[in-house]
């Protein structure tokens, strides 16, 4: 049969793939203790747009939320930065096409889009189907799914763009990338797969996620065959940094740490190169040389304070975000 949502915004698979016990009807949901009646989520009976023409993209707002409860399964969105995780994604398509997303924005099951549990709304992450190795980035703007052990539900055209649509569901890696633009039109989406098809690493993903589009696309793609800064001598080149823009929008770093040694710096630039960009600089001083360890830059506080996040899960429990400036010599990975 083909799968509803529930009224909780649950997003199920579209194509025609059995489920027992699975109901389109409503859903009791838990909140922060409380059973609500209301509508916490989009999904069937959401608003729908009926206007003629394309639906509007963006929009909406920036959402965590509270942790929530449907069918006995707890679920605690929040900032997930370095979340990197396998399982199976289903999809949904014309149940829900044109209707209203949990973030507030219009599902068109055409765009590359995707609903989530837990990650911030709206978001990046890069999805790869592990059968045919085929990677797309998507828009996580919804939440969902509440089924079984299934971890993302995605649009109808990010199914076919993976390859899985007539299947129904796949194994999947889900890597979250960041935050995304609220009112990108559909420009920074498609700049993002440009720099994915062009083989782009995924702290370049990162990198681009922070620009605008038109930036973002003048930014040279390093090779995938480039060799490891294990296998390449160390160089060192001038820092380059996006000019800064205004006090609320960066560019901001986050400095993880200042060592003696650069070994010592190379081993937190290791630990560190799945968080985000790394740079190293060699500082000069009356008691010689030391090296600064910083992640970045980032154009939003939000992106910043996720890496920041991340870097005293690692141990560097003394990191800190400041404003970016410009300095003197970059470690080259």
């Amino acid at each position: 049969m083909r799968m509803l949502r529930g009224w909780v915004g649950l997003a199920l698979v579209g194509a025609a793939v059995s489920l027992a016990g699975c109901s389109s009807g409503p859903h009791p949901v838990k909140i922060a203790g409380k059973y609500t009646t209301n509508n916490p989520f989009a999904g069937k009976g959401a608003p729908y747009w009926s206007k003629p023409g394309p639906i509007p993209k963006g929009g909406g707002r920036y959402f965590v939320g509270k942790p929530y409860e449907v069918a006995g399964q707890w679920f605690t969105p929040r900032e997930q930065p370095g979340y990197d995780k396998v399982g199976i994604a289903s999809w949904y398509g014309e149940a829900f096409h044109r209707r209203k997303t949990s973030n507030g924005e219009y599902f068109d099951m055409n765009m590359l889009s995707a609903a989530h549990a837990t990650l911030p709304l709206p978001s990046y992450a890069k999805v790869t189907n592990l059968e045919t190795g085929k990677s797309i980035v998507v828009r996580i703007n919804d939440r969902g799914p509440f089924v079984d052990s299934r971890i993302m539900d995605l649009s109808k055209r990010s199914a076919e763009a993976l390859g899985y649509k007539s299947r129904g569901m796949a194994r999947v890696r889900v890597q979250y990338i960041g935050p995304a633009p609220i009112d990108d039109q559909g420009s920074h989406l498609a700049m993002m797969n440009r720099k994915l098809g062009q083989g782009a690493s995924f702290n370049t993903l990162v990198a681009a996620a922070e620009m605008p589009a038109s930036a973002a696309d003048r930014v040279q793609v390093a090779s995938a065959e480039e060799p490891s800064v294990q296998d390449a001598e160390p160089t060192f080149q001038k820092a380059t940094y996006i000019p800064k823009t205004d006090s609320q929008s960066g560019p901001f770093i986050v400095q993880v740490a200042t060592f003696d040694s650069l070994d010592e710096a190379e081993q937190a630039r290791s630990a560190l190169a799945d968080v985000a960009p790394v740079q190293v600089y060699e500082l000069s001083g009356n008691d010689g040389l030391s090296y600064r360890v910083q992640l970045g830059p980032f154009l939003s506080t939000i992106s910043a304070r996720q890496a920041l996040a991340s870097a005293k899960q690692l141990g560097y429990g003394q990191a800190r975000v400041n404003r970016a400036e410009i300095q003197q010599v970059a470690w080259k990975p």
